[in-house]
C-alpha cells in the first residue's frame, strides 16, 4: 500500500514538472497572459513543496492546486482554438487532448485517494468547473461545426457524437450539487430560494441550460434528417426530451424569479416550439 502511494505521488510530482515545462513554453508565446501567470505562480509553489521533501502533505490541497493549474493552462489553449475558429485539420486532436487534460484531476483523485469522493477531495466548485469546461468546449466546437454545412453532410456521425458527449458533461455539471430541498409549508417569498430549489446556483448554471438546449436542437435537426431513423437511438441521449425539459426550466426561471435581470428567452422559446 505504501509503495503504491509513493509510486502515485511520484507520478503527480512528475506531472507537475511536465506541466511546468509546458506552461513555460506557452508563456514564451504570450508572457502577459493572466491565466498562464496564475498557473506559473501555483506551479512554483507546488515545485517548492516537492523540493522541500513534500512533508506535511495535504493531499486535497495539492490536488486542488494542480487542478487549478490545469484549468488555467487549458483555458489559454481553448482561447487559441476559438480565436482560430477551430481549424478543421487540427481541432479534433487538440480537443481530445484538452478533454483528456481536464479529466486527469478526477483520475488522479481515484488513484491517490481511493475510496474518497472526487467532490470531497477537489471541492464542489472545481468539480463543476471541470465538467463545465469540457461541455462548454464541445459546445463552442459544435457551434462552429454547425455553420459548416458541407462538413456536417460528410461527418454527421462525428457531429452527433460531439454533441452527445458535450451534453453529458453539461448535465453532469448541473448534477454536482443537489437541489436545495425546501421544508414542507415553506412559502417562497424570495427569488433566491425558488431558483435554488430548481438547482440553479449561478449564472453559469443558467448558461449551461441554454447550451444543452441548443445542442439538443442541433442533434434533433440532424437526426431527423438521417436516412436511418434508428441511428444514435440505442445508446444515445433522448435529445428532444432533454432539450424540452431543460429549456422549460430555463424559461421559467428567467421569466419568473430572474425576470428583469437581463436573461433573454426568445431563442429558448423558438427552440422549444420546434422540440415540443
Amino acid at each position: 500500500m505504501a509503495d503504491d502511494y509513493r509510486r502515485h505521488d511520484f507520478e503527480l510530482e512528475r506531472r507537475i514538472f511536465e506541466i511546468d515545462n509546458k506552461c513555460s513554453c506557452l508563456r514564451a508565446e504570450k508572457q502577459d497572459d493572466d491565466y498562464l501567470q496564475n498557473a506559473s505562480a501555483i506551479l512554483e509553489k507546488l515545485k517548492g513543496f516537492y523540493r522541500h521533501g513534500g512533508e506535511s502533505l495535504n493531499l486535497s490541497k495539492l490536488l486542488q492546486d494542480y487542478t487549478q493549474v490545469i484549468l488555467d493552462i487549458t483555458f489559454y489553449e481553448e482561447n487559441q482554438l476559438v480565436d482560430q475558429e477551430f481549424p478543421e485539420d487540427s481541432s479534433p486532436f487538440k480537443i481530445q487532448q484538452l478533454l483528456q487534460d481536464l479529466t486527469e484531476p478526477e483520475m488522479l483523485v481515484a488513484r491517490l485517494a481511493p475510496g474518497q469522493e472526487v467532490q470531497c477531495v477537489l471541492g464542489t466548485e472545481l468539480l463543476e468547473c471541470l465538467y463545465w469546461r469540457r461541455g462548454a468546449l464541445l459546445y463552442m466546437y459544435c457551434h462552429t461545426l454547425h455553420q459548416r454545412k458541407q462538413w456536417i453532410k460528410k461527418n454527421k456521425d462525428t457531429f452527433i457524437k460531439c454533441i452527445q458527449e458535450g451534453v453529458r458533461y453539461l448535465m453532469r455539471m448541473l448534477q454536482v450539487r443537489n437541489t436545495v430541498k425546501l421544508s414542507d409549508g415553506v412559502v417562497l417569498h424570495d427569488s433566491g430560494a425558488s431558483i435554488l430549489s430548481e438547482g440553479i446556483f449561478s449564472d453559469t448554471h443558467l448558461l449551461t441550460m441554454m447550451y444543452i438546449g441548443e445542442m439538443c436542437f442541433w442533434a434533433v435537426k440532424y437526426e431527423d434528417c438521417s436516412a436511418d431513423p434508428t441511428d444514435h437511438k440505442e445508446d444515445g441521449l433522448q435529445f428532444r426530451d432533454i432539450g424540452t425539459q431543460i429549456l422549460n426550466k430555463y424559461v421559467n426561471a428567467c421569466e419568473g424569479p430572474l425576470q428583469g435581470q437581463g436573461w433573454n428567452t426568445e431563442n429558448a422559446k423558438e427552440i422549444l416550439s420546434i422540440l415540443q
